[in-house]
């Protein structure tokens, strides 16, 4: 247990010891003096609630509907993820070089290797189809608040007024998507407090046009994400079609000629996956201390067992495969370490409370508000406490899954052939015969047993489950009292499901000897089957309690503050406002913009090694027509979160001067509260898009469509 805690304790250090709240180093904030404000919900305003008068006295600007129905038909969704832009009337798509880069080994021909070189279609006929890849258009927005609201009333019970909202929820999705022939999805905002219907023209051929290497769109690797000053190019662009062609439109962000400079009011058009400022302040402390460690314990293991596998991969290895896998979980236990940071922070934690406070005060003083929400926090505050007694628990029984291997499919499939035998013969199950197990078995054990990944693999669970609930029973019993690496070889040597012949021959067993063997792994599933399901059920009653609670909550901040504070992010459309500035950071001054010189600063700073700094054979030594003191990259101070990736920065032209790829740490934070000092949104800069494509890269065809807006003659 050493290990782990020593690992995890670091973490903790780490977090505890940082702050990233607004104050100087120079001047010690007075924690009784901290006030809470409305800029600390950000600005991730949703399409019909843009505060404009907040916008002409800030930039002394005021789009008009025009300009606003331009902006927003011109951004996409871009698959389950991220965002994106229509960057000419002829379909080109711009959005994150990450966003696209886990389907760009499904798409390459033999002998190429897209991630490593990248890609460019010399010709409209070169662009490469990429299947299950689309893009959604976002063409109208309803308000349904009302309809939903009046059906969820109809229940007596917090299930049943879930069910009720689900059914209205389902019907107006189905009637304005016939109606309209869009997809058309009901989105939830102040947790319930209102209901908007968002309707989509989804194009879903989907064809690439230009991809950059990995090092140069990734540059510093899982080291230099969410951190500024940055130097990478992470972009990408594709192309939608229609029946064989082109996508026309009318609606797209042209490219900049003059970019943007530092205190330029820019605008991040995008869709941020999810945020939770709006919740209480019990519910805060539930995610600092429960949820939040849960996750950064969980994929800090993940992560370490898929680096170790990338580092020592052999000639044979999938290595774009195993490379978005380091990169994807290196981004989540990120996250969830900026997270933790965030919610140990004092001065954020202040602010918080201080709200909650002013908010109570407000309601209660409020005689109709005080009837309907007076006891809404200590309502929340029990179901929290009571989440609280089966968390780690339920989060530990449930993990085998996680780190799923031959042992624990092949025991669950023995345990379900064995209940299912157990059974009167009428009510067993076809698809639980001895004759489907031994199919189940044969899949299981199709690849040669690996004995080293194998390990790695129970190691991390074991590292995961000490962390949890290291004083559990059958924890004790499974890993016999012993730690990480330990803990794995105990489980190994005593299990006899390391081999399929020694499986198959355990289905010659009685019902009673299988369920009852001492195999660790049968063992495990079979001791906390029972206590997972009940938590389960007791863990989602409190959660549809908590629903309907949250939605009064919500309900209670949309009438006591009305559009002052947006609502929390929900994976659809907004609009945030900021300028590009740099700020305050480990005693010294990030800039606003950063240049190409920085780029060849960190690489021949770390020998240049190809792990993380390293650079693309094309790019090691620069073109003499590229010139480094161009802007490779900038941070602003708008409001973003995971989700934006690939969200254009454009001007008050409606032209692209950035696109975003992340945050920096400051930002992490920033799912529980934005402070602007120094939270910022962190791009690539389209002067220096633009000049690698023409210099580096020698684009002609997509430069000259992004300077004249249209496929070029």
């Amino acid at each position: 247990m050493k290990k782990i805690h020593l690992a995890f304790f670091t973490i903790l250090l780490f977090t505890a010891t940082l702050t990233f709240a607004q104050h100087s180093i120079y001047e010690p904030a007075d924690i009784d003096t901290i006030k809470y404000s409305l800029d600390d919900f950000g600005t991730m305003w949703t399409f019909d609630d843009i505060p404009l008068e907040r916008l002409a006295e800030k930039y002394n600007f005021k789009p008009d509907e025009e300009w606003l129905e331009n902006v927003r038909e011109s951004a996409l969704q871009f698959g389950g993820g991220c965002s994106a832009a229509f960057v000419s009337e002829d379909g080109l798509i711009m959005t994150n070089h990450h966003c696209g880069r886990g389907q760009l080994h499904t798409i390459q021909e033999e002998g190429e290797d897209l991630l490593r070189d990248g890609f460019y279609a010399e010709t409209l006929e070169d662009e490469r189809q990429v299947p299950g890849t689309y893009v959604d258009q976002l063409i109208v927005i309803y308000d349904v608040t009302e309809r939903i609201k009046e059906a969820a009333s109809e229940g007596e019970t917090d299930k049943e007024k879930i069910e009720l909202k689900q059914k209205a929820i389902n019907e107006i999705e189905k009637e304005f998507s016939e109606e309209t022939d869009l997809i058309c999805k009901v989105v939830t905002l102040y947790h319930g407090g209102k209901y908007s219907l968002y309707c989509y023209r989804r194009y879903d051929d989907i064809r690439l046009v230009m991809a950059p290497d990995f090092q140069i769109a990734a540059t510093g690797w899982d080291w230099d994400n969410f951190t500024y000053p940055r130097y990478e190019l992470d972009f990408a662009f594709y192309r939608a079609y229609e029946d064989d062609k082109p996508v026309k439109t009318e609606h797209f962000f042209k490219f900049s000629k003059n970019g943007a400079e530092e205190g330029d009011p820019v605008f991040i058009i995008g869709r941020p996956g999810s945020t939770d400022r709006l919740l209480s302040f019990a519910e805060l402390e539930f995610l600092r201390d429960y949820t939040y460690r849960q996750r950064l314990l969980l994929y800090n293991e993940i992560y370490k067992i898929y680096y170790d596998e990338y580092i020592n991969r052999k000639p044979e290895d999938n290595e774009s495969e195993m490379l978005n896998r380091v990169m994807g979980y290196g981004n989540a236990r990120k996250s969830y370490a900026g997270r933790l940071v965030g919610l140990k922070d004092p001065i954020i934690l202040k602010k918080k409370a201080d709200f909650e406070n002013h908010f109570k005060e407000l309601v209660r003083n409020n005689p109709e508000l005080n009837k309907k929400y007076g006891s809404v926090w200590n309502d929340i505050k029990s179901l929290i406490d009571e989440k609280k007694t089966i968390s780690n628990e339920l989060t530990a029984y449930s993990l085998y899954r996680r780190f799923s291997n031959a042992p624990f499919r092949a025991a669950e499939t023995l345990i379900d052939y064995a209940e299912n035998l157990q059974l009167p013969e009428d009510e067993q199950s076809g698809e639980l015969t001895k004759e489907k197990a031994i199919e189940k078995l044969e899949k299981i054990y199709a690849k040669p047993f690996n004995e080293k990944r194998t390990t790695m693999f129970l190691t991390a669970f074991a590292n995961v489950m000490n962390g949890l609930i290291p004083d559990d029973p059958v924890i004790k019993e499974i890993f016999d009292g012993k730690k990480g690496k330990d803990a794995a070889k105990f489980m190994l040597s005593n299990s006899t499901l390391l081999k399929k012949e020694d499986a198959l021959k355990t289905l010659d067993k009685s019902a009673d000897e299988i369920l009852e063997a001492n195999d660790p792994f049968v063992y495990f599933i079979q001791a906390t089957k029972e206590l997972y399901a009940k938590y389960s059920k007791q863990s989602q009653e409190i959660e549809n309690t908590l629903e309907v609670k949250n939605e009064q909550l919500g309900e209670a901040v949309f009438e006591a503050f009305g559009d002052k504070i947006p609502p929390d992010a929900s994976l659809t459309l907004r609009f945030s406002d900021g300028v590009i500035k740099g700020y305050e950071y480990n005693g010294t001054i990030a800039p606003g913009k950063t240049t190409f010189y920085g780029l060849y600063d960190r690489y021949f700073s770390f020998g240049g090694a190809t792990y993380p700094w390293g650079l693309h054979e094309r790019w090691k030594t620069p073109p003499p027509e590229l010139d480094l003191s161009t802007n490779v990259g900038f941070a602003a101070t708008n409001d973003i979160v995971g989700g934006n990736s690939g969200s254009s920065i454009i001007n008050t032209n409606a032209e692209v001067v950035g696109l975003v790829h992340d945050g920096n740490m400051e930002s992490l934070p920033g799912h529980i509260i934005y402070l602007e000092e120094n939270n910022r949104a962190v791009a690539t800069d389209s002067k220096g898009l633009i000049e690698a494509l023409k210099y580096v890269y020698k684009t002609d065809r997509l430069v000259k469509e992004l300077e004249e807006g249209k496929i070029a003659k």
